[in-house]
């Protein structure tokens, strides 16, 4: 659904005059409220738990993905000290370890296809050189970092995201953290990152310079339907004129406050990105220490900041005792009760024992109401840890079309939690094309009017490569429409509740 003119109203009115009542008036379905509830299932998998010194403060990732194609989510999460876990779904909410060669160090990873032979790849990084796995059938992968020629360097990696520019392999850019090599760090010695680029024999190296300790990266079209990588960093901490920071893919330089691109600075962890409005133009969720940030996008290809009756700032814990400010890790979206409405959850955790800043700090599960505002749900629902949470996932695991969630927790086991609330139809959609972009990446999918974007990266070191999930409230039957990479657009309509596969048709 469209929500025409209202961005150009809230430019009129300063924005201030209008609430987000305003913005997204009219949503989208008709279906009652629903009662969240989840289960706590985290009994029946093996203990893990990402641990470490200050190296692991950051970190903390997890990869969803289906590493055996029988259509159930699978896990590897990030260890820290403690070596990396993959788990493999066999049904029935049962998770089994599968034996990997130990990976330490890891702070976490994102499942993608690099060689587009149809298997998962994973892109493990870590503190020093990364890793990466060579998917292949039944959960099993095999060390090809050095025969695909990804370059060896020790440093710190804690974030990711992937486009493809020709019929070649994916270009990947790294974040990395604090310089490891400065002798006088960590204040002040945030490393510049990196991009690789495809050539025949392998990887090349590129600089992108500055770097202000990037936590999350997230490449896709902006405001302006241009395509850019935006980094947010955690620049406050150790460097004090660093900012976040969106650098133009095509021409190949940083935005600046001329291009509209405001000086925007906090303590960056996560990326979080959708279309709530229905345009076709995402919104931006970045978690921060204090206020968790949503940008909204504006007709003239700039972001301002959403108004805090958004409820979705989130900056001080929901329940408990201790009122100091929170600490934000990974952000996601995703329709937990199928209602046609995107929610939000938000891991939550003190960076260690950090005076200025919460130590009981609980997870936000913040669930969008009819009028475009959003309310805490997470007690009410079952998901509210007080462990220190990083990377997290919402997942259907059990394949009943409710997402459900798994989550990361520095110095305490990992959780893992079966949605069992009240639902609606729904539907997921994958897609196949030719070439060596086999996923599809870059294409845009709407059904029933809402609109998502396939990508990679984002999150808080992890991510998912698993259908688009979408909620279709009561409404069961959904026309699709998909944008490909190319601009070729098919279309099809089909019943909800499943999830299918749509194959790019050859010209």
């Amino acid at each position: 659904m469209r929500f025409t003119g209202v961005r150009r109203r809230l430019q009129r009115a300063g924005f201030g005059a209008l609430t987000w009542i305003a913005l997204i008036g009219n949503c989208i379905g008709s279906t009652a409220v629903a009662e969240i509830r989840f289960e706590d299932m985290s009994s029946g998998i093996p203990e893990h738990v990402y641990d470490g010194g200050w190296e692991h403060f950051v970190g903390g990732g997890v990869a969803v993905f289906d590493c055996d194609r029988n259509g159930l989510a699978d896990v590897f999460a990030a260890g820290g000290e403690n070596p990396a876990m993959l788990l493999r779904n066999v049904g029935g909410f049962g998770f089994e370890p599968v034996s990997i060669d130990p990976i330490t160090k890891a702070t976490g990873a994102y499942p993608i296809d690099i060689d587009a032979d149809g298997w998962t790849d994973l892109y493990v990084m870590r503190v020093g050189p990364d890793v990466v796995l060579k998917g292949q059938a039944g959960c099993q992968f095999s060390d090809v970092t050095s025969q695909w020629g990804i370059p060896q360097t020790d440093r710190w990696t804690t974030s990711l995201t992937a486009w493809w520019e020709d019929d070649t392999r994916p270009v990947i850019a790294l974040g990395h953290y604090v310089d490891r090599a400065n002798e006088d760090g960590p204040f002040g010695t945030c490393d510049s990152n990196t991009i690789l680029r495809p050539h025949r024999g392998g990887y090349d190296a590129h600089d992108l310079s500055p770097g202000f300790c990037a936590l999350s990266m997230l490449a896709g079209p902006d405001a302006r339907g241009r395509r850019t990588l935006r980094i947010s960093n955690d620049r406050q901490y150790y460097v004090r004129d660093g900012q976040e920071q969106l650098w133009d893919i095509d021409e190949q330089r940083f935005l600046t406050e001329a291009d509209g691109w405001p000086k925007v600075m906090l303590w960056g962890m996560g990326i979080a990105s959708a279309d709530l409005t229905g345009d076709g133009v995402d919104e931006v969720m970045l978690t921060s220490m204090g206020d968790q940030l949503m940008q909204l996008a504006m007709p003239d290809g700039t972001y301002i900041a959403a108004p805090f009756g958004i409820g979705t700032y989130a900056h001080r814990p929901h329940t408990g005792d201790d009122g100091r400010p929170s600490t934000g890790w990974h952000a996601q979206f995703g329709d937990i009760n199928n209602d046609t409405r995107l929610d939000l959850f938000i891991a939550k955790g003190n960076v260690d024992q950090m005076p200025s800043n919460a130590m009981n700090d609980p997870n936000n599960l913040l669930v969008q109401n009819a009028d475009g505002t959003f309310h805490e749900s997470a007690e009410a629902a079952g998901v509210a840890d007080f462990a220190r949470s990083r990377g997290a996932a919402l997942a259907d695991f059990d394949g009943d079309g409710r997402l459900d969630l798994v989550v990361v927790n520095r110095r305490a086991p990992l959780r893992i939690y079966r949605n069992v609330g009240d639902t609606a139809h729904w539907l997921g959609v994958s897609l196949s094309q030719r070439g060596r972009n086999r996923d599809a990446i870059g294409a845009k999918v709407t059904v029933n009017g809402q609109i998502q974007h396939l990508r990679i990266g984002g999150g808080h070191a992890g991510g998912s490569a698993l259908p688009l999930h979408f909620g279709l409230g009561d409404e069961n039957i959904a026309v699709i429409q998909v944008v490909w990479p190319d601009g070729s657009i098919t279309q099809t309509e089909v019943h909800g509740d499943q999830s299918l596969l749509i194959e790019k048709p050859d010209r």
